[in-house]
């Protein structure tokens, strides 16, 4: 090693982190502080360093007035990423995952319903196992049995029948990542929930792994979801599936069917021209004629989309580097 490299090593060695917490807040004025000091309390007898990353999503309360009170707090460790309006909870953690400056990056809910106290716990555990990923698994969940657990459960079980991930609970935000797989997976949309899926795209599954945590009921504020999120899931869920398969490779998708519709097309056209010119028959007021016609067109227009599909990938994959927020401002400790 030349003395320029090693010296390289050194100056990056000094600047790492090995632990940033990304919160991602959304009018969250009555927890935000609580959050930040239970947050503090739990990482006090942390043995490395940390960084706590709030993403105010555009609140429109007190929630980025209250976090800033606590800027100047000793040992915080506070960075406020705050985003020029509301872009969703896939997005702020998008937000604070590219701000992120760890070697492991832990995530978890700005409600208080998460224990930042299961934090070490869970990097341990990571650490232990040697997984790229550990999720949460909210096994005591303290919220209501139709509203959240039916449904959860529900969901839980079709994402990991589809997906190939399985997991108990998907929806748990509490967990912890290797900054270096992580920072490879763009989320958009409200993928959120499917992170162990997106992650299983770049690494075998076997390393995605998932322990039981604490859950706490609501203290503040009211819950963000409904029963309508369960809907959200399933059409989020098919894009995950679509996009899991066939991301890099749209035109296999519509051209598989294309060609398999093209194909019944030709065995009706077929027999309609042997019934036609060979048997003599009248063909010209058979419904069979329609049909044939209008598969045939229905392939011709699935494997042309198939060829723009594919013409949009290569843009997207040329362009995946554009944010999908917008930063206005960040705050941070002051020496």
């Amino acid at each position: 090693m030349t003395i320029q490299a090693a010296i390289f090593t050194d100056v990056l060695a000094a600047d790492a982190l090995e632990l940033s917490l990304v919160v991602p807040i959304f009018n969250e004025q009555e927890s935000v502080g609580p959050l930040i000091t239970r947050i503090i309390e739990a990482m006090t007898n942390y043995p490395s360093s940390w960084e706590l990353i709030l993403v105010d999503d555009g609140s429109t309360d007190a929630t980025i007035v209250n976090a800033r009170a606590y800027l100047q707090q000793p040992d915080s460790n506070l960075k406020i990423v705050a985003l020029q309006r509301n872009f969703g909870q896939t997005a702020a953690m998008q937000a604070g995952i590219d701000t992120a400056r760890g070697r492991l990056i832990a995530t978890l809910d700005g409600d208080l319903q998460n224990d930042p106290k299961d934090i070490p716990m869970l990097v341990e555990e990571l650490e232990r196992r040697e997984l790229d990923l550990l999720v949460g698994w909210r096994k005591n969940r303290q919220d209501g049995l139709f509203l959240r657990k039916i449904p959860s459960w529900i969901a839980n079980r079709l994402i990991g029948k589809i997906t190939g991930v399985r997991l108990h609970d998907y929806g748990c935000s509490l967990k912890i990542y290797r900054s270096s797989i992580i920072k490879q997976v763009k989320l958009t949309g409200e993928m959120h929930r499917f992170i162990p899926a997106w992650v299983a795209s770049v690494v075998p599954s076997t390393r995605i792994g998932e322990m039981p945590v604490t859950h706490h009921a609501r203290q503040f504020g009211a819950s963000k979801y409904g029963l309508s999120r369960t809907f959200r899931v399933i059409l989020d869920l098919l894009s995950v599936m679509f996009f899991m398969r066939y991301k890099a490779r749209p035109g296999h998708f519509f051209g598989s069917l294309g060609l398999g519709l093209g194909a019944l097309a030709g065995v009706i056209m077929t027999y309609l021209f042997i019934d036609k010119f060979i048997l003599g028959n009248d063909i010209g007021t058979r419904p069979m004629l329609m049909v044939g016609v209008v598969l045939l067109l229905s392939s011709v227009q699935l494997i042309t989309t198939g060829i723009l599909a594919e013409m949009i990938a290569r843009l997207y994959y040329r362009d995946d580097l554009t944010p999908n927020y917008i930063v206005r401002e960040t705050y941070q400790q002051t020496d």
